[in-house]
């Protein structure tokens, strides 16, 4: 597993772009993260902000040669046969289980 991923670092005292090392594709996913939160979602719980992250992080891995329809599909798809409960969301799981 350690081998899985290559850890390179870039001195910005020296240079911003070492071949393909660069910071830029983080940094565009930290906008578009910020700028969802403050545009989008405006108020943001800390308990819930996984959950935020997880769906930026599918829209930024998905940009490319997908549609809007073919996000959504695939969202769809990878949902079925999970279920979410109102408990679960906010966070009164442990509370529901102590009343059952």
């Amino acid at each position: 597993m350690e081998n899985d991923y290559r850890h390179l670092v870039i001195d910005h005292a020296k240079c911003y772009v070492e071949g393909t090392v660069h910071t830029n594709t983080l940094e565009n996913f930290w906008s578009l993260l910020k700028r969802g939160i403050s545009g989008t979602y405006i108020s943001v719980e800390p308990f819930h902000l996984f959950r935020y992250l997880d769906e930026q992080a599918f829209r930024f891995n998905n940009r490319r040669d997908m549609t809007d329809s073919d996000r959504f599909d695939l969202a769809v798809r990878q949902i079925v046969g999970k279920r979410l409960t109102w408990a679960e969301v906010t966070g009164k799981v442990a509370e529901v289980q102590t009343v059952n």
